[in-house]
């Protein structure tokens, strides 16, 4: 709409800010004058004589109608890398068309719907608007296992996955009702498919078990020594769960779910992060830097209460608790930071422990539980003193003080001046409320989000801003890294031999060597990645979505290509393809509220056949009140109106909303509004509802123009639907040209914050991913959301004219009914054509007149203006998409397949000319579609499938089971107080480093001699507190050695725990004590490892001593090699597997 009222005084007023806008060129800046400036002189003759009337002319849907559009191969995230950025896309299972065949038959252009009779396709234009590239096997990431395909956003609400960690034979995740696990000797198995015992979401994952429901699940740990998974809750709580549930066969028939074991309050606030200290203590962390230690002795005892006694054992766990916060704050002070305990770490090398918060660490000794260093993320050492929330609210209560100081200076200003003051004031209030929590003024670019230690003793750092730092065992900075160049925050870490992988909130995945190379790099999911986790030869990635895919720990290797082939060649057993129908309407009310019969006449008449329906508004209220309003709010998060809500509410009536059709999602920018509808029967196929909008009018900023839009996900395929309003009048081509670019390059689709995002335990800095690109919108790294969309619409009033005619001759040949001469003298035909808006997308034949512009409630064509100004009649309302057909290919001409998953018919494009009730005409276009998706678990199995009947691939698994050939020097030690033996592990290969630890198996208690021993583990295999292992873990060099301090050192405190039990420190148990120390070792990239067993006694005095242990050395002394065994048995030396 071009004119009148509120409209030309926009115009009027906005034409001074729009000429200084620094938009985003046209491809041909250099053309200034506009087409009906360039081709005024060029006219045809036309037959005389008017017939305001549409009798004779053909129904706009009486033929399907299609174009085509270029076909591109694109989005390569780095070519020098060769990893291609293309959104994967999981699967949503079949679905039983809504068209019978007869009906999908008839999709297939008739004559005139091909793009050579009168359809228009857009020129080439840049990378940004090429078709995506699609394949049936990705080809620029390794062959994934998907373990969990990609559920539809809506199916998890209360279910989302915030954790993963894998034991010896299960992957563990956490979720917002309890935790559930995958056991690894199934994950190939098929889902149980919609309709099983399974919710939705689930119909396609591996089979699993489920806990009965808890409080959210915010972390997890592995104790492997005790068959346990420890679980830190929202509520507070920590608890336990058995690794091996066996439930009675009526409860695994009724998929009845497991309960929980030892659980106690740990926390007034959410348990954030735990960890197991190389002592076995459990140490966990939550809100305000509170950091607590659960002593593994009253763990013990309380897991050995009957279940009858289970408030007991709770109780005996709290009462034991170490606060450290508590005992380094003196006087209100404390040392360490009051922000939130993101990472625990366990330094099982040195017997230390790490705790990251945002801006510092704070590194202590896991044996005497005393704070060594506390530093800040520059590696400088702080004396801090943090008084905690009594100190924040002084320097809060001095800074209002001098504010109030600052004000009372200003009285004598103006009364302007004041009020400009109290109004700038108040709009800074509400910004802050409306973003308190999300630290949005105090957003720092390198707070802290993951840590991890690798096998060489070092510990790697993830920052917001993607920097990566390295660090030594004491908290020097060692050197950092940025290796994407982007501000993509890094989300996880974890490692597997000498490689490290690291987990961004891009989605992207990279494989890092101990200096710091890129070794491969990935784009893993479509959605941040959450976590990390290493199990039985895969690296499982979990994503915000809830998506979970296990890359191989051999990769990059021949498998990935020979996985490829095989996969690809085994397509036609996965491919699944269904047909559906989209209805698009879209319609410029000028402010208007049509009845009823209008909106069936428009709607409701024609949504019988279809799935989906999307409708988009221009001008639902357009008054300067209004868009001052809606301006206000959009600042804040807000949008919305009266209007909005009653526009939606007519539409439903006319779909026969809650009982044919349900609204899946609507998003509204001003006068803006678009929403999409969904046939119920087609509802759980449907989802990932997200939303964005782009301003175009007054600077950018404000929303009398620009575009709202929404991406959906259906049947495995994103589709994205933009309504736009551009620039109005005649001359401004360019200004509307300008408009479709810059909505295209900025338009982002926002996931809803709070309900889905924080549910998913996605950090803020994942948050200010897409907003970021909002701002850069132009810039060459940021790639356009809309452009890695399977199927994109774009629809609305775009304003575009007739150049070239005059009122007059435009009313007699749309009375002639010569629709092919004024399709030449349309603006957006010619700027398509030439490559300067909407490129690579094509538009349907237009056979009906034009839109605008018309008298209220003038029926006919006669409607068209008549008074002062003469509007010449134009196409201003339209319908411009493309899907992912090849070059000009039609539907006929391109099969639908998973190279090319979406193809798409125009079977009816019209304008509803009997609506009356705006200056423009209604108008709607209804797409037949196919889509080709895979079956997800199908696929599985298949995969599955080619790993173990391959030859090539068993064969090459069997050279990667190879571990170096190492040796220990002596598999018996024997110690007295203060004692020190020095064991020896040697790497006898001449390639292959060896990477080793060193664990406690269990210890065992004797009181006389020949008591049977009874080995029991501590938690997570910690060392006994009499015993120091130096290093327990490390990298040992082809041909070299290591030697390994074993040291018994007392350990007395004013109170101790005995089994459990507090005991003063001169009652401390006098038995002698032996354990077990198991060395593991294996390549740096091998997938098996070897294990050597020591066994090493205590003993109180020298009588005690047995005969085949005095080569124990006293402290200081090293052991002499040649009295101890060149290996250990070969009983002791045991191998187990890694292999996918």
């Amino acid at each position: 709409m071009d004119g009148g009222g509120n409209e030309n005084k926009i115009e009027d007023e906005d034409k001074q800010a729009l000429a200084a806008l620094s938009s985003v060129p046209s491809p041909h800046r250099a053309k200034v004058h506009s087409y009906s400036q360039q081709l005024r002189g060029e006219k045809k003759p036309y037959r005389q004589g008017r017939k305001h009337s549409l009798d004779g002319i053909p129904a706009g849907g009486s033929r399907p109608l299609s174009s085509s559009d270029d076909d591109f191969s694109n989005y390569s995230l780095d070519e020098e890398e060769g990893a291609l950025d293309l959104k994967p896309f999981t699967p949503l299972g079949e679905f039983v068309a809504a068209v019978s065949p007869a009906a999908a038959g008839s999709s297939s252009p008739g004559p005139g719907g091909g793009s050579g009779s009168g359809s228009v396709s857009g020129g080439k234009g840049e990378a940004i608007f090429k078709v995506p590239t699609r394949a049936a096997v990705h080809p620029g990431r390794p062959p994934c296992l998907e373990l969990r395909p990609h559920p539809l956003r809506e199916t998890q609400v209360g279910k989302f996955l915030r954790n993963i960690a894998c034991t010896e034979t299960q992957l563990w995740a956490g979720q917002e009702s309890g935790v559930r696990f995958w056991r690894f000797d199934r994950i190939y198995d098929p889902g149980c498919g919609l309709g099983g015992k399974v919710r939705r979401g689930d119909e396609d994952a591996a089979p699993f078990q489920e806990s009965a429901s808890t409080s959210p699940t915010f972390c997890l740990m592995v104790d492997a020594a005790n068959g346990l998974v420890w679980s830190g809750h929202k509520d507070g709580k920590i608890r336990s769960w058995k690794t091996d549930q066996h439930p009675p066969a009526a409860a695994a028939a009724a998929n009845a779910p497991f309960k929980e074991g030892l659980s106690w309050q740990a926390h007034k606030g959410p348990v954030l992060s735990m960890v197991m200290s190389s002592y076995g203590d459990l140490w966990s962390g939550s809100e305000g830097g509170v950091i607590k230690i659960w002593p593994w002795e009253s763990i013990e005892k309380s897991l050995s209460l009957k279940s009858e006694e289970k408030r007991m054992a709770a109780l005996l766990v709290e009462r034991s608790a170490i606060d450290l916060r508590s005992q380094v704050t003196v006087n209100g002070n404390c040392s360490i930071s009051s922000s939130d305990i993101k990472c625990l770490l366990s330094d099982n090398i040195r017997a230390k422990l790490w705790c990251a918060q945002s801006m510092t660490f704070s590194l202590w000794d896991a044996r005497t539980k005393e704070l060594l260093r506390v530093f800040n993320i520059d590696g400088q050492t702080e004396n801090r003193v943090d008084g905690g929330e009594k100190g924040q609210q002084q320097q809060q209560q001095q800074q209002q003080h001098q504010q109030h100081h600052q004000e009372s200076g200003q009285a004598g200003e103006g009364f302007l001046q004041r009020s400009r003051n109290a109004i700038m004031g108040a709009a800074d209030a509400v910004r802050r409320v409306a973003t308190r929590g999300t630290n949005a003024f105090v957003e720092d670019p390198k707070k802290t989000e993951a840590i991890v230690m690798t096998a060489d003793g070092m510990v790697w750092s993830g920052c917001t801003n993607g920097l990566i730092i390295q660090w030594d065992g004491n908290g020097n900075r060692v050197q950092d890294f940025n290796l994407l160049n982007k501000n993509t925050a890094v989300q996880c870490f974890c490692t597997f031999g000498a490689r490290i992988y690291v987990g961004y909130a891009s989605g992207i995945i990279q494989m890092l060597d101990l200096e710091g190379h890129l070794l491969q790099m990935w784009v893993a999911h479509s959605n941040p990645v959450l976590k990390l986790a290493v199990g039985k030869g895969y690296i499982y990635s979990l994503a915000s979505h809830g998506g979970i895919r296990g890359w191989s720990t051999l990769s990059p290797s021949p498998i990935d290509q020979i996985l490829r082939s095989e996969l690809a060649g085994k397509e036609a057993t996965y491919t699944r393809k269904d047909q559906f129908r989209v209805l698009i309407g879209t319609w410029n009310v000028g402010q208007g509220r049509p009845s009823q019969e209008a909106m069936m006449s428009w709607l409701g008449s024609t949504a019988g056949d279809v799935g989906i329906v999307v409708v988009g508004l221009q001008e639902v209220d357009m008054g300067a009140g209004f868009l001052a309003m809606s301006a206000a709010k959009e600042t804040v998060g807000l949008e919305g109106s009266a209007i909005g809500q009653w526009w939606l509410d007519n539409i439903g009536r006319a779909l026969g909303e809650g009982s044919v059709f349900e609204r899946m999602g609507s998003r509204q920018l001003a006068g803006l509004l678009v929403s999409l509808w969904v046939r119920k029967n087609m509802r759980q196929h449907v989802g990932d509802v997200d939303a964005g909008a782009v301003p175009c009018g007054f600077g950018r900023a404000i929303g009398n123009k620009g575009g709202v839009g929404l991406r959906i996900r259906v049947r495995d395929r994103i589709m994205c639907f933009v309504n736009c309003h551009l620039a109005a009048h005649l001359e401004a081509v360019n200004r509307r040209n300008a408009d479709f670019d810059h909505i295209y390059r900025n338009m982002v689709f926002g996931k809803p914050t709070i309900p889905n995002a924080a549910a998913a335990g996605v950090s803020s800095s994942s948050h200010t991913l897409n907003s970021n690109s909002n701002n850069n919108g132009s810039s060459e790294d940021t790639k356009p959301e809309l452009s890695d969309a399977d199927m994109v619409v774009f629809f609305g009033d775009f304003n575009y004219r007739l150049f070239g005619i005059s009122y007059d001759e435009a009313r007699d040949f749309v009375s002639q009914r010569s629709f092919d001469w004024l399709r030449e003298r349309d603006q957006l035909r010619a700027e398509m054509k030439a490559g300067r808006v909407f490129q690579g997308m094509h538009e349907a034949i237009i056979t009906f007149p034009p839109t605008y512009k018309f008298e209220r409630n003038v029926p006919g064509l006669g409607g068209y203006d008549s008074g002062e100004k003469k509007r010449i009649p134009a196409w201003c309302d339209r319908v411009i998409f493309r899907d992912t057909r090849p070059g000009s290919s039609t539907p006929s001409q391109c099969e639908c397949s998973l190279e090319c998953p979406v193809v798409s018919a125009v079977i009816q494009y019209e304008a509803v000319m009997d609506v009356t009730e705006s200056d423009h005409k209604p108008v709607r276009c209804k797409f037949h579609i196919q889509v080709a998706h895979t079956d997800r678990s199908v696929r599985r199995q298949e995969f599955g499938e080619i790993l173990r009947t391959n030859e090539k691939i068993q064969s090459l698994l069997e050279e990667c089971r190879v571990v170096p050939e190492t040796a220990v020097s002596t598999n018996s030690i024997a110690l007295q107080n203060q004692d020190t033996a020095i064991l020896r592990i040697t790497n006898k290969s001449a390639a292959d480093k060896v990477v080793f630890r060193i664990y406690c198996e269990g210890q065992a208690n004797f009181k006389d001699e020949g008591d049977e021993a009874e080995y029991r583990a501590r938690g997570n295999h910690g060392f006994p507190r009499w015993l120091e292992v130096t290093p327990a873990a490390g990298i040992i060099k082809p041909d070299n050695s290591i030697e390994v301090s074993v040291h018994h050192e007392e350990f007395h405190t004013l109170e101790d725990l005995v089994d459990g039990i507090p005991q003063n420190w001169w009652c401390e148990d006098t038995r002698d004590k032996e354990v077990i120390l198991v060395v593991v070792v294996q390549g740096s990239g091998s997938t098996e490892v070897a294990t050597h067993r020591v066994h090493v006694r205590h003993c109180l005095s020298a009588k005690t001593l047995r005969a085949d242990s005095k080569s124990g050395s006293r402290r200081g002394q090293k052991s002499d090699p040649k009295q101890q065994s060149g290996s250990s048995d070969a009983t002791d030396d045991s191998r187990s597997s890694q292999k996918p």
